[in-house]
């Protein structure tokens, strides 16, 4: 693939995933998902941070590449939606059911992440890197910042914020 395609099609889904944002924001219960947008920024940053240093990504396209070595859309866009989707589709569900429908999530953006690692340069998996560990990472993330913003609700009496 192109270089010139490789930015454009980063280019578009940064364009879709602003555009997406607002719906996954501006619901009831703001509070709870600015929490989740926050935590899902941090947490991985700090993981992509620690994996790009330590020689496991290497994001050779990226935008702020002077300034960052992350994926900054990926890290402070892309994840950050799919993890407020994921949780707003969870919302009411049981252990089991949060569990399960992690998948349909993490599955596609795995699939993506393998074929961007193989049949591009906008991300290089090094030092034995596979989809495996993709896999397994984005699946401790995503369940981690499920935890954390049920126990969020859990010191908020178990009611979702209105504010």
């Amino acid at each position: 693939m192109k270089r010139k395609t490789q930015t454009t099609f980063l280019t578009i889904s940064t364009i879709v995933s602003l555009f997406l944002l607002p719906f996954a924001l501006f619901k009831r219960s703001f509070k709870d998902w600015i929490i989740v947008y926050l935590v899902s920024i941090i947490g991985n940053s700090f993981a992509d941070r620690y994996l790009v240093s330590e020689g496991y990504l290497h994001y050779k396209i990226r935008p702020f590449r002077r300034r960052y070595k992350i994926h900054v859309p990926f890290d402070y866009l892309y994840y950050p939606l799919l993890l407020l989707y994921y949780n707003q589709w969870t919302l009411n569900s049981k252990p089991l059911g949060i569990v399960l429908k992690l998948f349909p999530i993490v599955i596609p953006q795995v699939i993506i992440e393998s074929i961007a690692a193989r049949k591009t340069k906008l991300i290089t998996w090094k030092q034995g890197w596979t989809w495996y560990h993709s896999f397994l990472t984005l699946l401790t993330k995503f369940f981690l910042c499920r935890m954390i913003i049920g126990i969020v609700r859990v010191l908020n009496k178990g009611e979702v914020s209105t504010n």
